[in-house]
């Protein structure tokens, strides 16, 4: 070989001797960055981890502050809320009963006619309608005479046939979605208006008096028997949904002492000895302050699963320079995330599908679809657990739980759950099911009975019109 070609030669294998360390450079720093984002994820999963040791310490300390939030006003991390229902429904209620509606921009008016014992809820209807724009601004008079009015004409048309007496002082449940003083079952005095509405002269005045004195006037023989309205936590409303979870629970199952909404929030109440109410307040809890309910709530999870893919690609550059589309704060949604979470396909296309989609990357490789798969596990388990810590905390608080001197190993007990995330994501609902199993011992857990409610916000409110009904 000449000097030329031996040159030549010696060119040529440099050149690749180069581009395979470039290869091999290239192929590093993937690995590298590759493990970076894997133990980004291991660091998360740590910190999340609730061994049942942890779950029991939640559930310790859940007691501890509802004991403290039923002693005093402020003196607990718990709001302890009086709900001043004294009375649940439980299947003996007969007639036909009504419950009105009023949120932000609808309002619904529902008939439900109950047969007594081995009849249970013989038929409901419900309707729902616009609320006039005009109605926010005007007068509280003008606003009750229009539901009255409205009132008035579905119960004409829905007891043409009814067998009950013209005559007959109907009860009506009132569910009035606006932040209130509740002075009783039946009554409330309007803190403040919101969603729009700024009707001055309502408030400070009794809701419940404002609507009973506009059905007179209309000739409708109703009166409020039970009023569902906002209370105030700080600025923060709460709305008593879990009350009508708890009476339609209750309906149906007279063991029923608690009932819990998994949802967009998360809130529980739970029947309370009277005794036990030192500040005289107490029945209703939201089950958390905002760090416990961030960590279990719809509203949450799919936020911070997006947060934790987002720590990924900046310290691993691993969605390239699409990272960006994960900046947005809330742009994957706990449906969307629970989407892929629940991906079985062998190639997750469903996961490459919403990473597409929902943040512009096309080429999510399958081991990275598997990661995110991991990252909605570690999210999705944690917060089914510590839900699951809550419920046995109101189950223990009221000697449910099996534990020291309670008798209640062999007593049934059913809590009703209503929300989204329990009655639509298997995967966080069999982590909870799970979670309770553990926490309670399979010899109580077996009397323990976790029962998926229907919407009881209308129904319930009309059950319990029935159950405080003076006619009974």
């Amino acid at each position: 070989m000449g000097r030329v070609g031996f040159a030549a030669a010696a060119a040529c294998a440099v050149a690749a001797c180069a581009v395979a360390a470039a290869l091999v450079g290239r192929r590093v720093r993937a690995r590298r960055r590759w493990w970076r984002a894997v133990e980004v994820v291991g660091e998360f999963e740590e910190g999340c981890a609730t061994p049942l040791g942890r779950l029991r310490q939640v559930v310790d300390a859940l007691v501890v502050e509802m004991h403290a939030g039923l002693a005093s006003d402020g003196g607990s991390k718990l709001k302890m809320l009086l709900t001043f229902i004294d009375t649940l429904p439980d299947g003996s209620e007969e007639g036909i009963y009504y419950a009105l509606d009023l949120g932000g921009t609808n309002f619904r008016v529902l008939r439900v006619q109950l047969g007594g014992k081995g009849s249970m809820i013989l038929s409901h209807k419900v309707e729902s309608q616009p609320l006039p724009e005009e109605l926010k601004s005007g007068t509280s008079e003008i606003l009750f005479d229009y539901i009255a009015s409205t009132l008035k004409n579905f119960v004409e048309r829905e007891e043409d046939d009814s067998q009950q007496k013209t005559d007959e002082r109907r009860a009506l449940g009132f569910t009035f979605s606006f932040p209130v003083r509740q002075t009783s079952v039946s009554s409330g005095f309007l803190i403040k208006w919101t969603k729009g509405f700024s009707i001055e002269d309502a408030v400070g005045k009794d809701i419940a008096r404002g609507l009973e004195e506009a059905m007179t006037t209309k000739g409708l023989n109703m009166r409020v028997a039970a009023l569902f309205a906002l209370t105030l936590r700080g600025e923060r409303p709460l709305v008593n949904d879990t009350v009508g979870t708890l009476a339609l629970g209750h309906y149906y199952d007279q063991d029923t002492v608690a009932a819990v909404i998994i949802g967009t929030g998360t809130n529980a109440c739970y029947i309370e000895r009277t005794d036990a109410i030192i500040k005289c307040q107490g029945l209703l809890t939201n089950s958390g302050g905002m760090g416990f309910e961030k960590m279990i709530s719809g509203m949450y999870l799919g936020e911070v699963v997006r947060r934790v893919l987002q720590k990924m690609a900046q310290e691993s550059d691993l969605f390239g320079d699409a990272t960006q589309n994960l900046s947005v704060p809330f742009s994957l949604s706990t449906p969307i995330m629970a989407a892929m979470h629940e991906d079985d396909s062998p190639d997750l296309e469903r996961v490459r599908q919403i990473m597409e989609q929902n943040f512009q990357m096309p080429h999510v490789p399958l081991k990275t679809r598997r990661l995110i798969i991991r990252v909605c596990d570690i999210v999705t388990r944690r917060a089914a657990r510590l839900a699951a810590a809550g419920i046995v905390g109101i189950l223990k608080k009221i000697g449910r739980d099996g534990s020291g001197r309670s008798r209640s190993k062999s007593q049934r007990t059913s809590v009703a759950i209503e929300g989204g995330l329990y009655t639509g994501y298997s995967n966080f609902r069999d982590y909870l099911n799970e979670a309770v199993v553990e926490i309670l011992g399979e010899e109580v857990a077996r009397n323990v009975i976790l029962r998926v409610s229907e919407d009881g916000s209308g129904i319930g409110a009309a059950l319990l019109a029935a159950a405080h009904s003076l006619d009974r």
